[in-house]
């Protein structure tokens, strides 16, 4: 599969304003391993093969184990595979990524705000508003995952 349309090129100073807030997420103080994490499991949510490839990798990277990485998906199920915090970010990103289902509850808010100061909540917020868009530009113009073009060359 070839991409329809490399926003990047076309788009260099959108592109260039969500590498901004990207770089925004990585010096907020969040966790790095709990950023990476939320990026996957937002990734999963939209079915982003392309994201889902290069968190997965990244995760791995930074030396995540198999398991967590296979319970992602089942995390409310995982008992002590996931801390507390893991739970409220992992929690808090599939509430907002479901806005529209869920309209994110008091109840969520107050979850979340219970685990997180206002700083590190916005800055959650952030980074899953961010991975909501790189998701839609990523299926939308077909972005493919590495893993497809190895399996082609």
């Amino acid at each position: 599969m070839s991409p329809r349309i490399d926003y990047t090129h076309v788009a260099p100073a959108g592109a260039k304003a969500l590498g901004t807030v990207y770089g925004y997420i990585l010096q907020s103080g969040l966790d790095p391993i709990l950023v990476d994490l939320v990026y996957l499991r937002v990734s999963q949510i939209n079915g982003c093969a392309y994201c889902l490839d290069m968190h997965t990798r990244d995760l791995v990277k930074k030396g995540v184990g198999i398991e967590k990485l296979a319970l992602l998906q089942a995390w409310h199920e995982a008992g002590k595979v996931f801390s507390e915090r893991e739970k409220a970010a992992l929690a808090w990103a599939e509430t907002v990524t479901r806005v529209a289902q869920t309209g994110v509850p008091d109840s969520d808010f107050q979850a979340a705000s219970a685990v997180f100061s206002e700083k590190e909540l916005v800055d959650l917020t952030f980074a899953v508003g961010l991975m909501n868009t790189y998701n839609r530009l990523a299926i939308s113009f077909r972005n493919p995952p590495e893993a497809s073009l190895r399996a082609e060359g």
